[in-house]
C-alpha cells in the first residue's frame, strides 16, 4: 500500500465508535475475514468485509490474534492522550510537569507494549516482566527529562524573555518527541535483542531476525517522535502568529483556542504517524542474517512492525 492508502485506511480504523463493538462481534468479524481470505494487500470490495476488516484492524493483535483491551485499541489512543498532552503543555512548575508527563509516558508505553511484535523470544526469563521493568525505567527517565527545563528555570530564576521562549516554547516539542521515541525503543528492546519472525509472501515463517526487529522498532520509534513532537510544536507556532496578529481579542479565549488547535493537530497527525511505515513491514534479502538467507530462495520478506 502507498502512504495515502494507509492514511485513508487508518482514518476509518481510528473511528471511536469502533470501541463500542462487543467481543462477540469482533470474533465474528475475525471469522468473516478468515473465510474471505483477505489480507492488507488485497482489494476489499465487499462493504461488509471492509467493515469487518476495519474492526479487526482496530481491535485484534495481528500476531497473537487476541482481542486488544479497550483502553489500548488504536481508536482510544487520541481520546486518552489528548487531555494528557494539553495538561502537560500548560504546566509551569516542575513537579506537576513531572507527574503529568509520567502519566502520559506510562500510557503510551503500555500502548506500545500491547501493540509490539508478538514473536515468542525467550524462554529462560519472563519477557513481559523485563519489558515492564524497562518501561518503568524509561517512563521515569522521560518524565524527568521533560520536567528538567522547568526545574532549571524555577531554581535559577531564568525570567528573561529569551530564556522563557526557549524553555516554554522551543524545548518541549523536541524533548517530548525524543522521549516518546526513547520509551518505544526501551519497551520493545527485546525485539531487536532476540529477533522477530519474518515470513515469505505466502505467510510462511522462514526465520527469526534481529535485523527485522531493529527495523520494526526504529520505524515505530520514529513515527511516535514525529507524532508528539509535531503535536507540541505546531500549536505553539500557530498561537504565536495568532497573538502577534491579534486575531483573538479576548485573552480568555486564548486557552480554548490553544486546546482546539492541539486537538486538531493530534487528530491529523495520528493517522499520519500510523501510516508513515506499513504495519506489515518489508525487508530485503540482503538485509537479513546469512543463516536465514541460506534457508530459502525468496527475495522479499515481511514482518509485523507494530504501531
Amino acid at each position: 500500500q502507498s502512504f495515502l492508502q494507509r492514511f485513508v485506511l487508518w482514518l476509518d480504523a481510528l473511528d471511536p465508535l469502533l470501541l463500542l463493538k462487543s467481543s462477540s462481534e469482533i470474533k465474528r468479524t475475525k471469522s468473516l475475514i478468515q473465510v474471505n481470505e483477505k489480507t492488507l494487500n488485497e482489494p476489499i470490495q465487499n462493504n461488509q468485509t471492509k467493515q469487518a476488516f476495519l474492526l479487526s484492524l482496530s481491535s485484534v493483535h495481528p500476531d497473537t490474534d487476541k482481542i486488544i483491551p479497550v483502553l489500548f485499541r488504536p481508536p482510544a489512543f487520541m481520546p486518552i492522550t489528548l487531555p494528557l498532552v494539553i495538561v502537560s503543555s500548560l504546566q509551569r512548575q516542575a513537579k506537576p510537569s513531572f507527574f503529568w508527563q509520567f502519566v502520559f509516558h506510562t500510557y503510551t508505553s503500555a500502548f506500545t507494549l500491547v501493540h509490539g511484535n508478538g514473536t515468542p523470544k525467550a524462554a529462560e526469563y519472563s519477557l513481559q516482566q523485563k519489558q515492564i521493568f524497562l518501561g518503568l525505567g524509561a517512563v521515569s527517565y522521560s518524565a524527568c527529562v521533560g520536567a528538567l527545563p522547568l526545574t532549571f528555570a524555577n531554581r535559577y530564576a531564568l525570567k528573561s524573555p529569551l530564556m522563557q521562549l526557549i524553555i516554554r516554547k522551543l524545548l518541549p516539542a523536541p524533548l517530548l518527541g525524543l522521549t516518546s521515541a526513547f520509551t518505544v525503543a526501551m519497551v520493545r528492546s527485546p525485539e531487536f535483542d532476540n529477533g522477530i519472525e519474518v515470513m515469505d509472501r505466502n505467510g510462511k515463517v522462514v526465520g527469526v531476525s534481529k535485523k527485522a526487529g531493529e527495523k520494526a522498532v526504529m520505524e515505530t520509534a520514529l513515527s511516535r517522535a514525529v507524532l508528539f513532537g509535531t503535536t507540541f510544536f505546531l500549536p505553539e507556532v500557530f498561537m504565536y502568529f495568532v497573538q502577534r496578529a491579534r486575531l483573538v481579542k479576548n485573552p480568555r479565549a486564548l486557552g480554548p483556542a490553544r486546546m482546539f488547535v492541539t486537538m486538531s493537530v493530534l487528530a491529523g497527525m495520528l493517522p499520519v504517524s500510523f501510516s508513515m511505515f506499513p504495519q506489515c513491514g518489508e525487508i530485503k534479502r540482503a538485509d537479513l542474517e546469512p543463516e536465514i538467507v541460506a534457508s530459502t530462495e525468496e527475495t522479499e520478506f515481511f514482518y509485523n512492525r507494530g504501531i
